[in-house]
């Protein structure tokens, strides 16, 4: 039976990597066979998905929707420019910008919001986008690790951690991914002011976006505070927090029907969810149940210490530096997936705390899509808009930016998490 389960999960990642577009579809069908074939018990199943991952995904997508169709970030871009002097601190600015709203708002959204203020900025001065946008792309990536709601990673590792929103400010009396993840943004600066040390061109002033409604902003600000709230009540149902962001995305939904009287624009918002990736999700939450089920994590874990030798140190290396490589190339929502239940096999293994080498997963899966341009969504989003605008940007040209501010965020949050954690 655990042959078994090896084979159609290797077959699983293989058929992932080689068909992108049906990766749900594939997941899906893995489920399946875990169920089929008796691995899973089908009583499991449904309790294997993590529904509050679904929901809080799913409640998310939709208040940033009507977040983004307000204006409201278009409005905070266009202050932001105003107070900068040139292009450079205005790319540099824009980015900070991104990062800042990536940390509560999924990365793909952010650039979808702020991308086109720094189209606008660079059609008024006739120069090139590239660069501002991939700046903004990347920034966006760094951030999604801050909070628990910044990213789908940081979302899976709340879950399966026990971890809630204030968690990831303070945990355990000491400095959480928060700190550890603006320690390397503010790194990043210093990189982005040497690669754009040549824009000094200044910037005129550009008229403000006009604000359609504010009550998404109050939904977005209301989540984060709820979810605030929720950290502290002990023993509190495991859906808490799922429940929250998909009842206030309801309320938004009634707010928009109520304010124009236009079904067409609650349709959007919906349409906006991205139920592909829940369907992806739903599924590798069965096939990681199944092979957790036969006892392939357990042997993984074995693995990786053997190959350590029993030291934290080298182990907690090799998953950073690993999930920085293999999320260059895989999507890291199902690598981090599967790494969860892996690194709580290897703590329990040499019998420490697990939380280092969550965090190190977490860091490295995150921050290691900005290696290459298929490295994360937000990176395909942001060369797309660019590609629909006519400028085709070459992966040396991405990597330019992406390989210095990767290295730079991940070695900083690479030295913290092992000085503060270990």
């Amino acid at each position: 039976m655990k042959m078994t389960a090896m084979i159609i999960f290797i077959a699983t990642y293989a058929l992932l990597l080689i068909f992108p577009k049906i990766r749900a579809y594939i997941a899906l069908l893995s489920a399946s066979l875990f169920v089929l074939i008796g691995i899973i018990p089908l009583n499991k199943c449904l309790i294997t998905v993590d529904w509050n991952v679904i929901l809080m995904i799913a409640g998310t997508m939709g208040i940033v929707a009507l977040f983004i169709e307000s204006k409201m970030p278009a409005l905070l871009a266009d202050w932001l420019i105003e107070k900068t002097p040139n292009i450079k601190w205005s790319i540099i600015a824009l980015s900070l910008f991104a990062g800042i709203i990536s940390a509560f708002v999924d990365n793909v959204a952010t650039v979808l919001m702020v991308a086109p203020v720094a189209l606008n900025i660079a059609k008024k001065l006739k120069i090139s986008p590239v660069q501002s946008i991939i700046a903004i792309a990347v920034s966006s990536n760094l951030q999604g690790a801050a909070t628990l709601v910044g990213d789908t990673t940081s979302i899976l590792l709340g879950s399966y951690g026990n971890l809630d929103f204030l968690d990831f400010f303070f945990f355990k009396q000491k400095p959480g991914m928060f700190w550890i993840i603006q320690s390397g943004a503010i790194s990043t600066i210093l990189v982005l002011m040497l690669l754009f040390r040549n824009y000094t061109k200044p910037i005129k002033t550009m008229r403000r976006t006009t604000v359609k409604n504010y009550f998404p902003t109050v939904l977005l600000l209301g989540m984060i505070i709820l979810l605030i709230f929720a950290s502290f009540i002990p023993n509190k149902p495991s859906m808490t927090n799922g429940v929250i962001c998909i009842t206030l995305f309801y309320i938004g939904l009634l707010n928009s029907f109520y304010k124009t009287k236009n079904i067409g624009v609650v349709l959007k918002a919906l349409r906006e969810i991205d139920y592909y990736t829940l369907l992806l999700l739903a599924g590798l939450f069965v096939v990681v149940g199944g092979i957790t089920e036969a006892g392939v994590v357990e042997d993984i874990s074995k693995i990786f210490v053997t190959i350590s030798n029993d030291d934290i140190f080298v182990i907690y290396t090799l998953i950073v530096w690993a999930s920085v490589f293999f999320s260059a190339f895989i999507d890291n929502i199902p690598y981090v997936a599967t790494m969860l239940p892996v690194t709580a096999g290897i703590a329990k293994l040499l019998d420490i705390d697990p939380y280092i080498l969550y965090f190190g997963l977490l860091s490295g899966a995150t921050l290691g899509g900005n290696l290459t341009p298929i490295g994360a969504s937000a990176n395909i989003t942001a060369l797309g808009i660019l590609r629909k605008n006519g400028y085709e940007v070459s992966t040396k040209e991405f990597m330019k930016i992406g390989v210095p501010f990767t290295l730079t965020a991940v070695t900083i949050g690479y030295l913290l998490i092992w000085f503060i954690w270990s």
